[in-house]
């Protein structure tokens, strides 16, 4: 696989890098694994959020009044 980065994100690259201490390609994995987890997390919490609306929703709706 080719990454084609422009000038600035390659110097972004090498500094995040350098300050984990890991080379471009790994700080490029841990970059990906990093917004993955992310992403699912937010998808987790979505998830509970609308099922606690779902379930509690009426109850705050009466408590409201």
């Amino acid at each position: 696989m080719t990454l084609r980065l422009t000038d600035e994100q390659d110097l972004l690259l090498s500094e995040l890098a350098r300050a984990e201490n890991v080379s471009k390609q790994e700080a490029v994995i841990r970059a990906i694994t990093d917004r993955a987890a992310r992403l699912n997390q937010d998808s987790d919490v979505r998830r509970a959020a609308r099922a606690a609306i779902a379930e509690y929703g009426p109850l705050l709706d009466r408590l409201s009044k």
